[in-house]
């Protein structure tokens, strides 16, 4: 019975750390040129895995709330930033190392040029920090997003 109790406690305190290594929550990105915190991302499953982000929240000291994609060339042109898809299509890529999942296959919109990146998304210690990597190509630049929840 002990035995039992033991492998279900085990079991249960396990399943926190497991269900952090996934890019699903609340993550807040840092400039690259700055390192100031620039925007909060809401990063949710639409569906049969499927993984999309939106821009939750700005906190850019030079950011407006009524600002919107001009540069988009898509269907978010002319949107409002705050409440913006920047995330669509990511899934997690089958076949890689179930100690470092890795999300991939979808596009990565930067709202500032309105350009779409190929993206790739791999949680790193465990889970707490994200890292985001848009390109073109074999360009491209990675992010480390802190998880805000």
């Amino acid at each position: 019975m002990k035995q039992a109790v033991a492998a279900i406690v085990l079991v249960a305190s396990a399943v926190p750390t497991w269900a952090q290594m996934t890019p699903e929550g609340l993550w807040r990105s840092i400039d690259d040129k700055t390192g100031e915190a620039k925007a909060e991302i809401r990063i949710r499953d639409t569906g049969g895995g499927v993984l999309n982000g939106a821009l939750e929240r700005r906190l850019a000291k030079d950011a407006k709330p009524d600002d919107v994609c001009n540069e988009c060339t898509d269907d978010r042109k002319g949107k409002p930033i705050v409440g913006l898809e920047i995330i669509r299509g990511a899934k997690k890529a089958e076949g890689k190392d179930a100690a470092q999942p890795v999300w991939e296959g979808g596009k990565i919109l930067d709202p500032e040029n309105g350009r779409n990146y190929t993206l790739r998304m791999t949680p790193i210690e465990s889970g707490k920090k994200l890292e985001v990597r848009g390109s073109i190509g074999p360009f491209g630049r990675t992010q480390t997003w802190i998880r805000v929840q």
